[in-house]
């Protein structure tokens, strides 16, 4: 048998084509070598019925975490108000300062002092620091810790040494660091082996 040439091309485009199309269909999931009984099984379908249940009830907590992320974010907005707002460490040492003299006057009290001692990193923050000495009596300090406390910064004693001053008037002479929480940024980093 002999086979022309016409036929001889249409046999050569069916093979290119098939050629073509066997991988396309294999690759395709059509074939039953991909779609075997093991992807309509019973097991699996149950698996996904259960997968699908599953992914359902984490939609539907996905609002209650939404809320609860908004309001997370709401608390620590309202309690980063409490940062002492500065562009340097020397600048927010400088305002803790301020704000323990504006307190020291409303009770009466003659602060002293100043010194400042070396900012450090307090977690994702930063801590400054005021040392002030001043004496009074035991009310005033109750007092001016107590106003300390209502201030919107966040400041507080981090050391405080007390002694006798005078017996007769009940004054005694207090010495007290204060530290206000500022923005890790304005904290200086370490260098070299200190850094380690």
């Amino acid at each position: 048998m002999t086979i022309s040439d016409r036929d001889r091309r249409a046999l050569i485009l069916l093979a290119a084509a098939m050629a073509v199309a066997a991988p396309l269909y294999y690759f395709s999931g059509n074939s039953t070598a991909t779609s075997g009984v093991a992807s309509t099984s019973p097991d699996t379908i149950a698996l996904s019925q259960k997968r699908l249940v599953r992914m359902r009830e984490i939609a539907a907590t996905l609002p209650a975490r939404e809320a609860a992320m908004k309001q997370a974010a709401a608390d620590l907005a309202d309690r980063e108000r409490g940062i002492i707002q500065a562009d340097t460490a020397a600048q927010a040492q400088a305002a803790l300062l301020e704000i323990a003299r504006r307190i020291a006057k409303n009770d009466d009290i003659d602060l002293r002092g100043g010194d400042f001692g070396a900012p450090k990193i307090f977690g994702d923050y930063g801590l400054v620091y005021a040392t002030v000495t001043f004496q009074c009596r035991i009310e005033q300090l109750v007092n001016f810790l107590a106003d300390l406390s209502h201030e919107p910064e966040l400041v507080a004693p981090s050391e405080q040494r007390i002694g006798a001053a005078d017996a007769k008037d009940k004054t005694m002479n207090v010495r007290m660091v204060l530290a206000g929480v500022v923005a890790k940024k304005l904290i200086p980093e370490k260098k070299g082996l200190a850094a380690f």
